[in-house]
């Protein structure tokens, strides 16, 4: 495990992709920020933290929208990291993009925590392109 977020956001990506009701990722500051974030905007529908034994788990109810009676479709289209170990990915305010036309999000670390993109350049802050949304 090399890189925490990427594998949160690969387990969340499967785990739509395959069905499930939710799924269960370690506990992190940084995690449970982004999830409480994408359950903010709406992409996935709560986010629990729980304690098992001396481990901290991090359950996500993940959401979909119903076609039809048999047929449902994941809120998450695609989720996606920026920001990467190798090369980190920082951005002034100015220069925060929309995602897919405003129709996805953004998340960023700042110095002031972890915000979506809209709301670091409202503020005025840069910082970190952790991943996008849509």
């Amino acid at each position: 495990m090399l890189d925490p977020i990427a594998e949160m956001l690969t387990r969340i990506r499967n785990a739509q992709q395959a069905g499930h009701q939710d799924v269960v990722v370690g506990a992190s500051k940084l995690k449970l920020a982004i999830a409480k974030i994408l359950e903010k905007e709406g992409f996935v529908a709560a986010v629990a933290k729980e304690k098992a034994d001396a481990i901290e788990n991090m359950k996500i109810e993940l959401k979909y929208h119903r076609v039809s009676n048999t047929k449902k479709l994941p809120a998450i289209k695609e989720i996606k990291r920026v920001s990467k170990e190798g090369q980190r990915i920082y951005v002034k305010s100015k220069d925060i993009r929309s995602v897919k036309n405003n129709f996805g999000i953004s998340i960023i670390s700042t110095p002031k925590g972890v915000m979506t993109g809209f709301e670091a350049r409202k503020q005025g802050l840069g910082g970190e392109v952790v991943c996008e949304v849509w």
